[in-house]
């Protein structure tokens, strides 16, 4: 296939390449402050558009849950940007009263499109309203939180911490119902839930990506991995399961082409 950017490449490098939920396109962001839009066809892969955020170097973009809407945040500011796609403007959100963050940077939107999760600095975890991006309530984590995961059915946030902890949250309650230790993580870097909320796996920064399955995550403390995958030598900066829950993705960004699928 041919690239499918092609005809837009990215003049900074590329953090988000994600298609969107309903239609035959993908979507890429980066360093250079844009998102673009292309018409996925194999062919000639079309740009449909590409927006220019002033001074906004993205660190992570998303379609919401809809595909109407995507959500931008920066590599040092304390706002986001929503564009929304049907109406075609850009909205600022300079300010969530409530979260006192300097930065805003990494985030997750939950399968039902019902919240947004932004990680902020010392361990705390801020709920949204997707609908009014306000702040429903906010959690804390021991340490640094460096990766969360909704369960598929919207109803649990699975958080991992710095320190090699996953802390399981009830998204209606905000309460953790119960946290674990990784196997042999030194330092969590990534998390991913299987769609049929069978698996849990956990990249570290040895490389090492355990896989749980999460009945076992929910009642032990010290549980142990069905699997632990050794073929990363460099850090584990992302798992993802595909959407039949047959095959997972592990990559680490620390060196080219260092993508495993299990």
């Amino acid at each position: 296939c041919l690239p499918a950017n092609q005809e837009r490449f990215a003049n900074g490098r590329l953090v988000t390449v994600q298609f969107h939920p309903c239609a035959q396109v993908v979507m890429t962001a980066g360093h250079d402050r844009s998102v673009s839009l292309f018409q996925v066809d194999g062919i000639r892969n079309p740009k449909i558009q590409s927006i220019y955020l002033e001074s906004f170097p993205i660190y992570k973009a998303r379609f919401s849950v809809d595909g109407e809407q995507v959500i931008a945040t920066g590599t040092h500011h304390s706002m986001f940007f929503v564009y929304d796609m049907m109406a075609g403007n850009i909205i600022p959100i300079p300010k969530v009263r409530g979260v006192e963050e300097k930065f805003l940077r990494n985030f997750e939107l939950s399968p039902d499109g019902s919240f947004m999760l932004l990680t902020g600095t010392s361990g705390y975890l801020h709920l949204l309203s997707m609908k009014t991006k306000e702040l429903i309530s906010t959690m804390k984590v021991n340490g640094r939180c460096t990766a969360t995961a909704f369960t598929p059915d919207s109803s649990k946030i699975y958080s991992y911490s710095k320190e090699g902890e996953v802390f399981i949250w009830d998204v209606r309650s905000r309460k953790c119902l119960h946290k674990f230790e990784d196997e042999g993580s030194l330092e969590g870097k990534c998390i991913a839930v299987s769609k049929n909320n069978q698996y849990v796996a956990c990249g570290s920064s040895s490389g090492v990506v355990n896989l749980y399955t999460t009945d076992v995550c929910l009642k032990e403390t010290r549980p142990k991995p069905v699997k632990a995958i050794m073929n990363l030598v460099t850090s584990a900066t992302c798992v993802t399961f595909n959407p039949t829950t047959e095959i997972l993705a592990v990559a680490s960004r620390d060196a080219d082409e260092a993508v495993k699928l299990v």
